[in-house]
């Protein structure tokens, strides 16, 4: 059996925008992914809400990705594949990160896992970018906290394909599939998850299938 693992914020936990509940697993995306990918694949979550690339939360402890993300590649190994979608958090004006920094900050998650033996037989596993889609019109809560950081949420795809470039590993830009939700302008809906979620494992499937 191979396994992927999905390392990501809220919008890989599933947060539901219309009540702050979660979506059940088979409609997030990892769930939709897992579904397409069959039996012999086991997805793995690893997402949190409020989870940064590399920057300590002032808003919520334990929340920064390279702080966490070495002991989590060992508990799992060995990985086939390593999917990676975070930076919509770090857009966040009080943390004051240009879109080239959280890029390079995600460049650094690569590197740890490019360098961390935690693929089968300790090599490398597959590994994908994914860049989160741009804000919409934010809302509520959601306002306070992103307000003023949707022109830098349109720049990451960018940025973040120069990166997996850099890095020689995979990309996909989420805004090419999805948008956020109307309700807050962040998360995603259910049927924007599913889509996700394809788009995810048209690339993911055949990259284990050749292994």
């Amino acid at each position: 059996m191979q396994t992927i693992l999905c390392f990501g914020d809220s919008l890989t936990w599933g947060y539901n925008p219309r009540d702050a509940s979660r979506y059940p697993f088979a409609e997030r995306w990892p769930g939709i992914l897992q579904a397409e990918a069959g039996n012999n694949v086991r997805v793995i979550e690893e997402a949190l809400s409020g989870r940064t690339a590399v920057t300590e939360s002032w808003v919520l402890p334990n929340r920064s990705g390279r702080a966490m993300l070495e002991p989590l590649l060992e508990s799992h190994a060995p990985l086939d594949a390593f999917i990676c979608m975070l930076g919509i958090n770090d857009i966040g004006p009080t943390y004051k990160l240009t879109p080239a920094e959280i890029a390079f900050g995600c460049a650094t998650l690569i590197w740890t896992v490019q360098k961390s033996h935690a693929g089968p037989g300790g090599g490398v596993p597959q590994i994908l970018l994914v860049a989160p889609h741009p804000l919409g019109k934010v809302s509520g809560i959601m306002e306070l906290f992103y307000r003023g950081g949707e022109d830098a949420s349109r720049q990451l795809a960018a940025a973040y394909a120069t990166i997996a470039t850099a890095c020689g590993c995979h990309f996909l830009d989420a805004g090419q599939f999805v948008r956020a939700s109307d309700v807050d302008g962040v998360h995603l809906d259910p049927d924007a998850h599913r889509r996700l979620g394809i788009a995810i494992a048209n690339v993911i499937v055949p990259l284990l299938a050749a292994r």
